[in-house]
């Protein structure tokens, strides 16, 4: 598929999805209902009509294509596409308040905006409204797609947890780091890539071939995101240089570097140790650029961006591999392979 493709893909899968999230949003009470249409980009600060388009719509495309992969209309996946939806922005809205995040999508953070106490409010009230939105159809599939969804988060929190506690440790493994993103981020993909299909009364093998390729994908992505995370463009990521180094996070470049071993891996290994011991006395922000640069340049010395890199290809390659277990129709293996293809290269 051409990028023009999956971008056409992406923005039907927003079109679906957008009237029924919105009334979803809109159940909510005042001003939760203000503040996530904020978190949205539905309205601006001030309450008048934007137009922020809420993301890249990965999640609610995987949706409907595995709803199409099973045999179904691809509307079949929208109350599953909403869900997962609702449970993402769920997690970023925590995520922004415990990482001190205070933009996303060039825009300030929830809770910078409203505060935290809404931030968390609303947050939990998307999680409640994915659940509902599932639940309310009363079938046996809608059954099964709940419990994929409310495991699917249990995962997605576990990798939040994991994440936080690794900013304080000096050494994490790559298997850590793996296990860590497969729940943080490999998870919820995978329930998006499942979740239409088990609405269209898929059998749970085709629906674990679908969750599969998922997880990989997951992988695939947040390895990626590892990438855009030290070496990103603020302009293309709204976050700013270095981000992932000024929240002394153990993601995968940095841990890849750790383990390579040599005189950079050990160089960067010292600094981060002493950071370790500091920590609590000396904050991140009094940094200069100079030392974030540094470290970076020590990451890629030591082969941390290089591996990280050859991971998210080894991702992509398990994830297309197991579209093989289950029967499809062409057209949605190769948009589904498009739609893969567009999250490794998104870098570029």
């Amino acid at each position: 598929m051409t990028a023009d493709s999956v971008i056409a893909l992406l923005e039907n899968g927003r079109i679906l999805t957008t009237p029924v999230l919105r009334a979803a949003v809109a159940r909510l009470a005042p001003p939760m209902d203000t503040v996530a249409s904020y978190h949205f980009g539905w309205i601006d600060q001030a309450g008048r009509p934007a137009d922020g388009d809420g993301g890249k719509a990965v999640r609610p495309a995987l949706a409907l294509l595995s709803a199409q992969a099973a045999g179904a209309p691809a509307e079949t996946g929208v109350p599953g596409a909403v869900a997962v939806e609702l449970v993402h922005n769920f997690s970023l809205l925590h995520d922004d308040l415990m990482d001190g995040d205070e933009q996303r999508r060039h825009r300030d953070t929830v809770w910078k905006v409203h505060g935290p106490a809404q931030a968390i409010l609303v947050g939990d009230a998307l999680f409640a409204l994915a659940n509902e939105i599932l639940l309310e159809h009363g079938t046996a599939d809608a059954g099964r797609a709940t419990r994929r969804l409310t495991t699917a988060t249990r995962k997605l929190i576990d990798g939040q947890a994991q994440d936080i506690s690794f900013e304080h440790r000096e050494r994490v493994t790559v298997a850590e780091c793996l296990e860590m993103e497969g729940n943080k981020t490999g998870a919820l993909l995978a329930c998006a890539s499942s979740i239409g299909a088990v609405l269209g009364g898929a059998s749970e093998s085709d629906a674990d071939a679908l969750e599969e390729y998922g997880y990989h994908l997951g992988l695939s992505f947040q390895a990626i995101d590892d990438l855009l995370g030290i070496w990103g463009d603020p302009a293309t990521t709204g976050k700013q240089t270095w981000s992932d180094l000024r929240q002394r996070k153990k993601s995968l470049p940095v841990v890849a570097a750790l383990a390579a071993g040599g005189p950079a891996s050990e160089r960067l290994g010292e600094l981060l140790a002493a950071d370790a011991k500091n920590s609590g006395l000396i904050e991140t922000d009094a940094f200069s650029e100079e030392e974030f640069a540094l470290r970076a340049a020590l990451i890629e010395e030591a082969g941390g961006r290089e591996w990280t890199s050859q991971e998210a290809r080894r991702q992509y390659t398990t994830a297309i591999a197991a579209l093989d277990k289950m029967d499809m129709p062409d057209e949605i293996r190769r948009k589904l392979v498009g739609l893969a293809d567009f999250v490794v290269v998104r870098e570029k």
